[in-house]
Formats: C-alpha cells, sequence, structure tokens
C-alpha cells in the first residue's frame, strides 16, 4: 500500500493514521486532545502539517521565548500579558479589563507546544483568564484545547521555595494538576504518535521506552553500560550536558585551544525582545576550527536545525562552514521574527504581526550543549555527560533520544537507577487518560 505524503516546507511527510485522526478530531470537531509521543514520532511535523491545513483560529503557544520560535508561536506569558510571577488576582483583574472585541473572543483552538514545561499555576492562570474575560463559566471560557509533548521529556521548574505553595494549592506541578481536570466538562483524550523516525535501531528504541516507561531491566542496563567508555577523537562529537554553566566551560576551553584569531560577530535586536529568546548569543565569537551548530532549518535544504560541522573561513558577512557530510556552505545572517497574534476584523481570524526580530548567524559553539538546548535536535555522535546525576525526571531520556544510532552514542560513566528516573505521576495520568 503506497503511503499518502504531503509537502510543508519543501519536505515531503508521511500522513500515518495517527497524523490523520489528530488532524481530524481537532478540525471537525471541539475536542481537547493531548497529542503526545516518544521522542522522534513527528509531533512538531504534525503541528506544522495542522497549522498549514486548519480553517480554524488558532494561537499557537509556548512556555519560552525559544520554543515559541520553534514553533512561529507567542510565549504564553505575551498572549495573556502576564508577567513572569503574576499572581491569580492579577490574572483575574486583567482578565475583568478585556474588551467585548477582543483576541480572545475569535479564538477556535489554543495550541501549546511543549507541555511538560507549564507548570500547573501557569495553566491553571489561563483556564480562570479565558473563563472571565470571555464571561464563559466553562473549560478555558469555552475554546478548544490542544496541548503537544512528552511528558517523560522536560517537566516544569519549580524552585525549592515555590514547593510549598504547589503542594498546598496543586495535586502535582505539572499542568494536569490543576482543578481543570477534575470539572466534568474538561475531558481532555488522547492521541499518541507511535512511529519513531529518529531512530531505526530495535535494540536503542527499546531502550529508550524501557527509560521513558521505568521498566529498565539487567539487559538494558548491559546495552546502556556497553556505550561507557572514553574517546579519542571527542572533537567528532557532541557533548550533551545537564547545565548551561558546564556547556559553556567546555565550549570556552576548546575555542581557547585553538591558535586560530578570534571574531566577533554582534547580532541586532529590533523590538521587545528579552534575552532569554535569542536563539543564540548576541555577540558569538568564532575562530577558524571551531565546531558549531546550526540553528535553523535553511531555506534550500542544505542544513536542518541541529547540523553540526567545522568553521572554515571567517569574513565579516558570511562564515564557511564545513558539515560532517563532507559539504561546505556559505552561511550568512540570518533573521529570527517573533510575532504576537491579532485580529483582523476584514477576513474574520487570528493573524500575526512582527513584535520583534533577531539576526545573527545561525550558528553556536557545538563542542557541548545542555539538554534543554538539544531538544527537537537529531546527532550523529553524542557523548552523554549528566555529572552524577541528572537532576529532573526525563534528562536523560531526552539526552539519549538525541542520537540517532546507539552506534554514535558514548556514556561518560555507568548507568544505574538513581540516574535514571521517570516522574510516576506522569505514568499514572497517561495509564488513566482517554485514547482516541
Amino acid at each position: 500500500m503506497k503511503k499518502q505524503q504531503t509537502k510543508i516546507k519543501d519536505q515531503f511527510i508521511d500522513i500515518n493514521p495517527e497524523f490523520e485522526k489528530a488532524f481530524n478530531t481537532l478540525e471537525n470537531t471541539n475536542t481537547n486532545l493531548l497529542i503526545t509521543g516518544k521522542a522522534g514520532t513527528g509531533k512538531s511535523t504534525f503541528l506544522e502539517y495542522f497549522t498549514q491545513n486548519t480553517k480554524k483560529n488558532i494561537a499557537i503557544l509556548a512556555p519560552t521565548g525559544v520554543a515559541a520560535l520553534n514553533v512561529n508561536g507567542e510565549t504564553i506569558h505575551s498572549f495573556f500579558h502576564f508577567h513572569p510571577h503574576v499572581t491569580k488576582k492579577e490574572v483575574e483583574k486583567k482578565a475583568s479589563r478585556v474588551k467585548k472585541d477582543s483576541i480572545y473572543h475569535h479564538l477556535d483552538l489554543i495550541i501549546i507546544d511543549e507541555i511538560s514545561m507549564v507548570r500547573a499555576d501557569l495553566f491553571d492562570y489561563i483556564d480562570i483568564f479565558l473563563r472571565k474575560a470571555l464571561h464563559k463559566n466553562e473549560p478555558f471560557g469555552g475554546v478548544q484545547m490542544c496541548l503537544i509533548g512528552d511528558l517523560y521529556q522536560l517537566p516544569p521548574i519549580v524552585m525549592s521555595d515555590e514547593k510549598a505553595f504547589f503542594q498546598e494549592n496543586y495535586t502535582s506541578h505539572y499542568f494536569f494538576g490543576t482543578d481543570v481536570f477534575r470539572d466534568m466538562f474538561f475531558n481532555l483524550r488522547c492521541i499518541e504518535l507511535d512511529t519513531v523516525y529518529r531512530q531505526s535501531d530495535t535494540e536503542f528504541i527499546s531502550v529508550l521506552n524501557a527509560i521513558r516507561d521505568n521498566k529498565l531491566s539487567e539487559d538494558h542496563y548491559e546495552f546502556l553500560n556497553e556505550r561507557v567508555a572514553d574517546v579519542e577523537n571527542e572533537e567528532d562529537y557532541v557533548t550533551i550536558v545537564a547545565t548551561n554553566r558546564l556547556a559553556d566551560k567546555i565550549n570556552s576551553e576548546n575555542l581557547k585551544k585553538l591558535d586560530t584569531k578570534p571574531k566577533k560577530y554582534i547580532g541586532k535586536v529590533n523590538g521587545m525582545l528579552s534575552n532569554g529568546a535569542y536563539p543564540t548569543e548576541l555577540e558569538l565569537v568564532l575562530k577558524v576550527g571551531a565546531k558549531v551548530m546550526f540553528l535553523n532549518n535553511d531555506r534550500k535544504g542544505r542544513w536542518v536545525n541541529g547540523t553540526v560541522g567545522e568553521v572554515t573561513k571567517l569574513k565579516d558577512d558570511k562564515i564557511t562552514v564545513g558539515t560532517d557530510s563532507g559539504e561546505s556552505y556559505e552561511v550568512e545572517p540570518f533573521e529570527w521574527e517573533v510575532n504576537k497574534y491579532v485580529y483582523d476584523q476584514d477576513s474574520n481570524s487570528l493573524e500575526q504581526e512582527l513584535a520583534g526580530s533577531f539576526k545573527q548567524f545561525p550558528l553556536r559553539l557545538a563542542w557541548a550543549i545542555t539538554v534543554h538546548k538539544s531538544q527537537g535536535k537529531t546527532f550523529d555522535n553524542v557523548i552523554i555527560d549528566m555529572g552524577w546525576g541528572t537532576f529532573v525526571s526525563g534528562q536523560l531520556y531526552v539526552a539519549l533520544s538525541r542520537c540517532r544510532t546507539s552506534e554514535g552514542l558514548v556514556i561518560r560513566r555507568s548507568s544505574r537507577m538513581n540516574v535514571i528516573e521517570t516522574d510516576l505521576v506522569v505514568t499514572d495520568f497517561l495509564r488513566n487518560i482517554e485514547r482516541i
């Protein structure tokens, strides 16, 4: 049977049954939907496909600036005009001031990407805001919700001094710990994408699934520990680490080792853009011989976000990078646009208008990268160095699943249960959610 395919951004993608089911559910019903799936199952591709084909008025939101850039959306805080530490009282006050013909009144569907990182309080505030702003005491003011992400990947960040607040107000710090999940009218259903496109190594996929499901056997540990090694040619690998500090240290040390002349490139920022939303350094320092990673998908298809290479020439307006595939490319500055949603009365639709932009060469040093920054990327050769623990549940799973094959995988130290943890509250939630 011939596979059904469609084209998005000059690339053909397979339309599998889960894609069709998810699209039809969102487009033809008002069902609230969680679209989940293991790493590499096409969640981002589905979002792109849906966005290009829907007739609904949609807003695509994400918890962080970089995540919003990746999906050409807006941050949750920006869309609802929440400041970083907004309170319930402030949310209610903001909602009471919303005018009758606001953008929120024209929403058919809100899509939240990287839902695993959305805290319970923020998800709660979205519900409170929409109920009050739209004068409808229904979950999210009657607006259809689509939540996308792998809940076994990176969890919400909760500081130690905030834990008491969450214990008192929510059943969990995850989005599903909110009161709306006890509202009989909020029926969130689930579709799981299960075709893995990133890896084809069945044994490696089995290990990844076992980590995700807290079902590691001795055979799985043996598989991982066989990859504990020192490597001589570290320059051929990307090292994935737990913290920005360690990634910066490794990159800085390797850059200093090169005896070539450094060159600094200053990026340009327009409009309101916070430092956290910059996809790369505002002041990017490179040398010939530096290991770099591309941070965009090239319009001509020459490279993708995550392609790794080495700088071979530095000019004021161009940087030449040789990739692992043997190709050499002249790279020019790239402009990332930050958009905000507005309502267009003439077309009766939600449109995006430019709120700001960041222009810089789409490169970053790539001897090391954090787990957070590795999300959504695929590498051929990876060294995983989590120090003496993985810090939060899901980090080792994310790091391992960045590697295309187990042959390209190296682990710094042996893996035991104390560093391989997924959150049981997630397992419990997913076990009980209704599937489509």
